[in-house]
């Protein structure tokens, strides 16, 4: 898939780029399985998974499997794919994804699901399971909406149910088996189903009844009549990377991500999670102190996340936060976490948290009333909730962030109330700290999951929430409280295709054709394209929110989370009855069924002080520790593409990864004392960036050159450096001169050398800019010192503007076509 053509063209272009610091790319001649991990959205939100890594390191891991990445394609590239029927190809190798053993897409989304099979035709890949031969790859899906694939199930071989570190070297062991013995797909399949974990949608039929419901689901394999979930038992042992992949662009999450435990407790009756990872299971201090040091050092991140479903409920999360600071303090890396627990947070938990704060605080009460919290299990009373803000805002958070829960089971417009003045008594718990206090409300549209006490129940329709919406919108403004919702379509949609069966294939299938894409996201989103989709089917989408009778088979009960259906059953009378149920983690089991008390059973650390590497103590730079070394930088190949703030990124990472004693700012959020020339035009090519790196420590250039060189992706080198006093002005302050050669296009006008002369004699030049959706008028000639024709290209001497544009306007031509010319930065001249 050569993007050269394309990339100049399309929006955010480092989406597609790859040879990422940290990925992987194995000569896949010499391996037996080949694996493409497909994720079902773009690059910025696959990269931000942290299953992903997990499973590609693990992969890459075997000698005989190769993993490589694949995303979704934001609409202007995949115009490109279908106008040049190209196919849509990993990042690594570049190559097409049909051509892969294996493409296994994770589902974290219900509307995703349209990504996935565009992304299948986009790799010229059947659809349909029966449309493919023995030739084409198996396509695999996990993920926690795996725990009900049946809206997928015509599209898919089979589906990873639970935990994957071991899964997925099992399913790649089987097909390398299979492959070795000649057996046929059909054959494979059943191989396949012998893996626990695994799923196979065509060794199962469907039998509905009159009404639309569903009769039975019918094994058609003796012994196999339900998919029991897998288990990773001892997350302590589990593979880790700790060499991140590092993307060029910024991604939503970006940054060291550890997973300090697995599984929840807590029993909050709305929470698939809650349910399907269970039991909960721990990663040792000194273990996460051991992922966090290896990644840092591989990175060059300034970022850790200690991630959990409750991550302020881990057993020493008190000492290993308070190391972890203590730790990586001065070398102003941060620590941060997710929203958090109400009753998790202590006093001095609270302490060590504000030390990294940043814009927000974040709390998830769910819910605006005590009985609404008692039906749900939450567990925390208004009391603990105020408190919690009391304390934020006197430790000095200026805004807190509350998440709320609408269309629970039993909800009146009275509880609904309830998040509103809960809401306003969170505002008022700030009155008198400094500063002043705010609070935002955000209230999502309450979706029943499989596997849940609460997947019987009713999910409300889009009038009704528009209604709540409304309701909440004007209390919530009387109170000066900002709120946010989810939109009210794109729920029901989620709330159809959580519950859904295999009927809702066809559904997709025709929204795919009618265009969807992206349907998680709200520009994109085609609320009426989905309609008809349903229609032309003869689908009903409400039907599917619907309260399911207590009897009546459900398109997911063939799969067995761990958690029998009958403990399910009594935890929905006691949220009617808004009884407890206690969390197991610190008092009773609560008989839910998914521990043998064996090898499967909650594993929580010990209490105890963090083990952390000892680091030898370095004294404070001074004010007269500085130095500073000029270096000069080429920027080309693919590493064009890069934009100029991400570009900064790369470079600053590339620091850390050198572990050069680069010193940094003052204030709040200390940044490390870099300087970069203007930013240079996405795709232009450059022989001549200058950048100053200050330093605490005396190194030589030389040193410093070799450092970074070892670290700097490719494309990226520096070619030479030189040691400055340190109050030498900045590249962007010294520069006198910059020189672009401009490669002559076949096309260029005959007249060129005229045009030169006319330029350079004229007293003003405009021109029109393209500036998002709209021109500006801009004069040329200011900033242009000279231009010369120069064996066959085009050299603009600048001092400001853009090489572009002054070249879109000598040749002739449009902005558009001027952004595929070659352009490179030749020479800069310095004062």
């Amino acid at each position: 898939m050569n993007l050269d053509d394309v990339l100049p063209s399309i929006s955010r272009p480092s989406r597609y780029l790859g040879g990422e610091p940290g990925s992987i790319k194995k000569d896949l001649g010499k391996v037996e399985v080949t694996f493409a991990l497909a994720f079902p959205d773009v690059y910025e939100v696959g990269m931000s998974h942290l299953g992903f890594p997990i499973l590609y390191h693990i992969l890459n891991g075997l000698d005989w499997a190769a993993a490589e990445r694949a995303y979704a394609p934001w609409p202007d590239l995949e115009a490109h794919l279908r106008d040049t029927s190209t196919a849509l190809c990993s990042l690594e190798s570049e190559r097409p994804l049909g051509a892969f053993d294996i493409v296994g897409f994770t589902l974290q989304y219900e509307l995703s699901y349209s990504n996935l099979l565009n992304m299948l035709d986009l790799a010229g890949i059947p659809r349909r399971r029966v449309q493919r031969d023995d030739q084409a790859p198996l396509i695999v899906v996990g993920g926690p909406c795996a725990f009900n694939p049946e809206p997928l199930a015509d599209f898919i071989d089979c589906a990873v149910i639970g935990d994957g570190e071991e899964a997925v070297v099992d399913l790649c062991e089987a097909l390398r088996v299979s492959r070795a013995a000649g057996e046929s797909r059909d054959q494979l399949l059943r191989r396949l189903a012998a893996i626990e974990g695994v799923y196979v949608p065509a060794l199962f039929d469907v039998d509905y009844r009159a009404d639309g419901a569903l009769a039975a689901i019918r094994p058609l394999q003796q012994g196999y009549e339900r998919v029991r979930r897998r288990f990773l038992a001892d997350l302590e042992t589990a593979p880790y990377p700790t060499s991140p992949i590092l993307p060029f662009m910024n991604t939503i999450h970006n940054r060291v991500a550890v997973e300090i435990a697995r599984g929840c407790t807590r029993g909050c009756r709305f929470c698939q999670a809650g349910y399907i990872y269970r039991p909960v299971r721990e990663r040792s201090p000194a273990r996460i102190a051991e992922i966090i040091e290896q990644s840092l050092a591989n990175s060059g991140y300034e970022e850790v996340s200690l991630l959990s479903l409750s991550t302020g409920d881990y057993s020493c999360i008190e000492p290993l936060l308070k190391g972890l600071m203590d730790r990586y303090a001065e070398q102003k890396v941060a620590v941060s976490f997710p929203s958090l627990r109400v009753g998790s947070l202590t006093a001095e938990l609270m302490e060590e948290i504000k030390k990294v704060r940043k814009t927000g605080f974040t709390l998830a009460p769910e819910a605006g009333t005590e009985r609404m919290r008692q039906v749900i299990n939450k567990g925390i009373t208004e009391e603990d909730l105020l408190e919690t803000t009391r304390s934020a805002f006197a430790l000095g958070w200026r805004l807190v962030k509350l998440y709320f829960m609408m269309g629970l089971p039993t909800e009146t417009d009275e509880d609904l109330q309830g998040i509103i003045e809960l809401a306003a008594k969170a505002k008022r718990s700030g009155r008198g700290t400094e500063g002043g206090a705010d609070v935002n409300a955000s209230v999502s549209t309450f979706v029943p999951k499989p596997h849940t006490p609460f997947q019987w129940e009713p999910q409300i329709g889009v009038e009704e929430t528009l209604r709540r919406q409304k309701l909440l919108r004007e209390g919530l403004q009387k109170k000066k409280v900002r709120l946010k919702w989810h939109e009210a379509q794109l729920s029901f949609m989620e709330g159809v295709f959580a519950r859904g069966d295999r009927r809702l294939g066809a559904a997709i299938e025709r929204a795919v054709d009618l265009g969807c894409r992206f349907d998680g996201w709200r520009d994109h989103f085609r609320f009426d394209l989905w309609q008809q989709a349903f229609a032309d089917c003869g689908i009903d989408p409400a039907w599917y929110l619907r309260e399911r009778g207590r009897d009546e088979v459900l398109p997911w009960d063939h799969i067995d989370c761990g958690l029998p259906k009958s403990y399910l059953e009594s935890e929905r009378r006691k949220a009617l009855a808004c009884a407890p149920t206690p969390d197991c983690r610190d008092g009773a089991c609560s008989a839910c069924g998914v521990c043998d008390f064996e090898e499967l059973r909650m594993r929580q650390v010990q209490h105890g002080e963090v083990p952390l590497p000892e680091r030898p103590a370095e004294a404070p730079p001074g004010e007269e520790d500085r130095y500073k070394v000029r270096l000069r930088l080429r920027k080309d190949g693919k590493a064009r593409f890069v934009g100029h703030l991400e570009f900064m990124t790369v470079f600053h990472r590339a620091a850390r990864r050198a572990q050069l004693p680069v010193r940094f700012s003052g204030g709040f959020h200390p940044q490390p004392r870099i300087s970069f020339p203007d930013a240079l035009p996405t795709g232009v090519e450059s022989d001549a960036e200058i950048i100053d790196i200050e330093l605490f420590r005396a190194l030589s250039a030389e040193q410093v050159v070799t450092a970074l060189n070892a670290q700097l992706p490719e494309g990226f080198r520096i070619l030479e450096g030189a040691g400055l006093p340190w109050k030498s002005p900045s590249p962007s302050g010294s520069i006198r001169e910059v020189i672009y050669q401009v490669k002559l296009p076949p096309a260029a006008p005959a007249d060129l050398a005229g045009r030169l002369v006319e330029f350079l004699s004229a007293e003003a030049v405009p021109a029109l800019r393209d500036k998002g959706h709209r021109q500006v008028s801009v004069d040329l000639r200011p900033g242009v010192l000279d231009l010369e024709l120069v064996d066959g290209a085009l050299l603009l001497k600048m001092t400001k503007g853009s090489p572009t544009l002054l070249a879109a306007h000598l040749l002739g031509c449009t902005q558009e076509e001027a952004r595929h010319l070659r352009i490179r930065k030749v020479a800069t001249v310095l004062e």
